[in-house]
């Protein structure tokens, strides 16, 4: 069977012209620096996001631990939103690797606004027995959110925040350019606010491995350190690169059909009786489902898609999510919303 894979958008397979850029890569030993697709990804990097510098990773967890690492001394604390990926899905790297506490703050769908931050920032004065507030971190897109855009006006006012308060402000920006196309503006306007930003090139972009970390060159110096300490060296890496280099020039306006299949898809959802999605939160490449009205668990509803060659995950007991991605076209939409409805039906039955 073909299987229509909306479980997330890190499965996306490298295209055919993909691999022949990934083929034909020049390459070097990164480690030393003088791997010039490594190099070239870097450049295009920082530029496109308008920064000075950009290091090459191969995750984007590491990317996030890095920027930790680069920005805190052992004792600080970060402030994020409760549904972070930084908190939720890195492994407790921030405590691990970085030795940083974490303020967690409850957001409005995965986003936080500037009283809120304000609200997250530990006392200054002579009170020792708190950690220092040091980093603000943000995600956007917010994946636990739905998929939803921080707005340029939101970002900057938390960035003003930071400024008052001596703060740095970095971006889980793993779904960045989903951001920058659903706002209809360039990544750098999107980013001009934050001192690092990182991003992945394996979810909507398309490429097989890989991340960058982009920010300040005496920032991506420091950070090159913590790379090597973690293990993110690698030496031919140019191979990877080039399917990165290749994602960037051909992979990111296409998003904006990744946002509509999505916003088909989700209203399509919304039609079955005892379904529920939010389509307020639909503003990129994700849906959110609660099947609580339909007597059929999250856990029913994926086994009887699965069985209709539609793949998908459950994020708790009545809650589905599927993500849209260049590996799913119109036809791929339409067996899922054709699959839905028989699962949903059968359930009724």
């Amino acid at each position: 069977m073909n299987v229509i894979d909306l479980r997330s958008d890190t499965i996306t397979r490298p295209t055919p012209a993909m691999r022949e850029a990934m083929a034909h890569a020049s390459v070097g030993d990164d480690v030393f620096g003088d791997d010039p697709s490594v190099n070239a990804l870097q450049e295009r990097s920082a530029a496109l996001l308008g920064k000075e510098a950009a290091l090459f990773v191969p995750s984007g967890t590491m990317a996030n631990q890095i920027a930790i690492r680069t920005h805190t001394e052992p004792g600080d604390e970060i402030i994020v939103e409760t549904g972070a990926h930084i908190y939720q899905y890195e492994g407790g790297g921030y405590a691990a690797l970085a030795g940083v506490s974490i303020r967690c703050v409850d957001g409005t769908r995965g986003l936080l606004d500037a009283d809120q931050v304000r609200g997250g920032i530990r006392p200054e004065g002579g009170l020792s027995h708190f950690p220092v507030t040091k980093l603000i971190a943000l995600e956007n897109t917010a994946n636990r959110g739905g998929g939803t855009i921080y707005s340029p006006a939101r970002v900057s006012a938390i960035a003003g925040v930071a400024r008052e308060h001596e703060l740095r402000l970095h971006l889980d920006g793993a779904r960045v350019f989903n951001a920058a196309v659903g706002l209809g503006l360039p990544v750098a306007d999107v980013v001009a606010e934050y001192d690092s930003i990182s991003f992945c090139l394996s979810k909507g972009l398309g490429a097989p491995v890989g991340s960058l970390l982009v920010g300040s060159r005496p920032f991506i110096d420091r950070a090159h350190r913590f790379r090597k300490m973690l293990g993110g060296g690698m030496r031919q890496a140019g191979i990877l690169a080039a399917g990165g280099l290749h994602a960037l020039e051909h992979h990111v306006d296409r998003m904006a059909d990744d946002h509509a299949r999505a916003r088909r898809l989700g209203a399509a959802l919304a039609e079955f009786p005892g379904v529920t999605v939010d389509l307020q939160t639909v503003e990129t490449n994700m849906v959110y489902a609660d099947l609580g009205g339909t007597g059929l668990d999250a856990d029913g509803f994926v086994s009887g898609m699965a069985d209709r060659g539609v793949a998908l995950i459950k994020v708790s007991p009545s809650v589905i999510r599927v993500v849209t991605h260049l590996d799913v076209d119109d036809a791929g939409i339409d067996h899922a919303i054709a699959a839905s409805g028989e699962v949903l039906g059968a359930a009724r039955a």
